[in-house]
């Protein structure tokens, strides 16, 4: 199957304006902080299962409590989000999203700290699928698997820099401690609020009519969403993936210095070297779906995905320098996956539906991230010498999932 309004094949493709540019620039600010925000539980879970003196389950249903939350959240604002404009919606959950995250810093223990985790999740999951709606909104087919090299490079500036910061001040702060990097992210975001509030555009997607009355014009969206078809193969396809994802990334550093004896003051290095990497190669990976088309791409490298993701996962020891290498090539890996995956979901939407879909979608795949972190937490268990045994299944199940989303990603046609 081809991608519909895909243009032919070629090595010109056209360039990004200027004014796209700023406004992917902005996107990825704003996507930097949530990622940080999400990421850094996963290397500084060996503190928190340390010094909260909290099992693999509880780390698991932390993780997990963000995603459930905002799965909740994405399908209440799935019902409303075509009614307000974006940028007012973008800067409000913004807002809200960054005390969520202040209180986490704050939070007395591990009871408070998953409700904080569950109110960052509500508001900090529905800014992706609200970026996911401007770019859809604003950027053309065409250019989309460019925009989704942005956002994924995000996640690759978020590694590089946020998440090595975060980790050094966990480490280097003893008054906060793990409650350091909250407070860093929430900083963060007081300046990229004031960036979004001066230049975002307003005014792109106000709905030109209103349902009289509210609730039942959001349940006739919601109904006309998921009685689409191809709506509802678009959103198989993203909570397979998520779910083959985060069956395996939640636990890996755990995994990594428990298991395979990798040395926890170079978390910061992996995690350097691994975004470092996905910075260059996931612009690389934009214009190569851009160019071949958005299917095809996915078959490729979520395919190639299938190996790091296997032998990471199978690991019982390794030198410091392979873990590395290997480290590298899975968040590479898992990073390409993900651009052709957005662009095939954002190009199946209908037009007239597109926020209310691709909140939905969201909602589907953090639901699939919560419930791969929840089932692979109690899959895996620690001795009393700190090996997780049990790994190796989370991983089957993974490659699993992932290989039921590509025979799904033939169903998913393109419309726009």
């Amino acid at each position: 199957m081809t991608d519909a309004h895909q243009p032919p094949l070629s090595s010109s493709i056209s360039p990004i304006p200027k004014s796209e540019k700023r406004l992917l620039y902005i996107l990825a600010g704003i996507q930097v902080t949530h990622i940080v925000d999400f990421m850094i539980m996963m290397p500084i879970g060996p503190m928190l299962i340390r010094e909260l003196g909290i099992s693999t389950d509880q780390f698991g249903l932390l993780v997990s409590s963000y995603t459930f939350a905002a799965a909740i959240s994405g399908l209440i604002c799935a019902m409303f989000i075509d009614l307000f404009e974006r940028k007012r919606a973008l800067l409000t959950l913004y807002a809200l999203f960054a005390l969520a995250t202040l209180a986490c810093a704050f939070a007395p223990g591990y009871i408070g700290l998953l409700l904080a985790r569950s109110l960052a999740g509500a508001f900090g999951g529905v800014l992706g699928a609200l970026i996911s709606t401007v770019i859809g909104d604003q950027i053309p087919p065409e250019r989309r698997g460019r925009a989704g090299g942005y956002m994924a490079a995000s996640f690759s500036i978020a590694t590089i820099a946020g998440v090595p910061l975060g980790l050094w001040l966990a480490n280097h702060t003893p008054v906060l401690a793990w409650r350091a990097p909250f407070v860093f992210v929430a900083l963060l975001c007081v300046g990229l609020g004031w960036a979004a509030y001066k230049w975002l555009r307003t005014g792109a997607s106000v709905p030109t009519t209103k349902a009289t009355n509210l609730f039942l014009g959001a349940w006739q969206r919601i109904q006309g969403t998921l009685a689409d078809p191809i709506h509802r193969w678009a959103m198989l396809l993203g909570a397979l993936t998520l779910f083959s994802m985060f069956s395996i990334v939640p636990f890996i550093t755990i995994f990594a210095t428990g298991t395979v004896k990798f040395p926890e003051t170079m978390l910061p290095v992996m995690y350097l070297i691994g975004g470092a990497f996905t910075l260059f190669t996931s612009r690389w990976v934009g214009k190569q779906t851009d160019r071949l088309g958005k299917r095809k791409s996915l078959l490729i490298f979520g395919s190639l995905a299938l190996i790091p993701m296997l032998i990471t996962t199978h690991l019982h020891s390794a030198p410091v320098w392979l873990y590395l290498i290997l480290s590298t090539a899975f968040f590479v890996s898992a990073s390409a996956r993900m651009i052709p995956m957005m662009a095939l979901i954002n190009g199946a939407s209908n037009p007239a539906l597109r926020g209310t879909f691709l909140s939905l979608s969201a909602s589907f795949q953090q639901a699939a991230m919560g419930l791969g972190a929840f089932i692979t937490g109690h899959i895996v268990s620690i001795d009393t010498s700190g090996v997780m045994t049990g790994y190796n299944y989370a991983g089957y199940v993974a490659a699993t999932a992932m290989l039921a989303a590509l025979w799904i990603s033939g169903k998913v046609t393109q419309r726009s």
